[in-house]
C-alpha cells in the first residue's frame, strides 16, 4: 500500500512538473482568421515555442506570434500569426507584385497566390521585423499603417508544431 502511495505521489509531481515546464516555454494559441491560409487554417491549433528568441534572433521565413496594437471587440490585445520577410537592417523591396529582401528576389511557395499587393521601399529599422501573412491579398499585415514594422519585444514566440486538425498534425515549415 505504502508503495502504491510513492508511485502515485511520484506521477503525480512528474505531471505536474512536466505542466509547468509546457507552460512557461510553451504556449497554445488557436489561428482565427484567414491570413496564413494555406500555411495555416482557421481553428488550426498551434503550439507557440515562447524560449527560442531568448536565446536566439528571428530568422526571416519563422511564423511568429505577437503582440499588435489592435483590440479584440473586449478591448483586449490581440494577438497575430504572421511570417517574418525581412529583419533589422534588411532592405526591403516590394514592387510590382513581387518581394526583394536585399536585392534577392524572395521564392515564397507559401503564398497563396503568387502575387504581393503593395508597394514597398525600406530599410527595416533596429528592432523592427516586417511581417506578412501567407495570404497576402487578406492579410493586415506590415503593409498596413495600422500594423507597420513589428518590434521584436513584442514576438511572444515562434509557432513550430500544430496539433489540431489531426490531419495536418505535426512540424509546421
Amino acid at each position: 500500500m505504502k508503495k502504491e502511495i510513492i508511485e502515485w505521489v511520484k506521477t503525480i509531481v512528474i505531471s505536474i512538473a512536466i505542466a509547468l515546464l509546457i507552460t512557461v516555454f510553451m504556449t497554445p494559441t488557436i489561428v482565427k482568421n484567414h491570413s496564413m491560409t494555406n500555411t495555416l487554417e482557421e481553428n488550426d491549433f498551434l503550439m507557440i515555442n515562447k524560449l527560442l528568441y531568448q536565446r536566439s534572433a528571428p530568422k526571416e521565413k519563422d511564423i511568429v506570434v505577437f503582440q499588435s496594437p489592435l483590440r479584440t471587440s473586449s478591448g483586449e490585445e490581440k494577438l497575430l500569426i504572421k511570417r517574418i520577410i525581412a529583419l533589422s537592417g534588411d532592405e526591403l523591396l516590394i514592387r510590382d507584385g513581387e518581394v526583394y529582401v536585399n536585392d534577392v528576389l524572395q521564392q515564397e511557395e507559401y503564398i497563396r497566390e503568387n502575387y504581393t499587393v503593395g508597394e514597398v521601399d525600406l530599410i527595416i529599422p533596429e528592432g523592427k521585423i516586417f511581417v506578412m501573412g501567407d495570404n497576402r491579398s487578406n492579410s493586415l499585415d506590415s503593409r498596413d499603417g495600422i500594423l507597420g514594422l513589428v518590434s521584436e519585444e513584442d514576438i511572444i514566440g515562434k509557432a513550430f508544431f500544430r496539433l489540431y486538425p489531426f490531419g495536418r498534425f505535426g512540424f509546421i515549415q
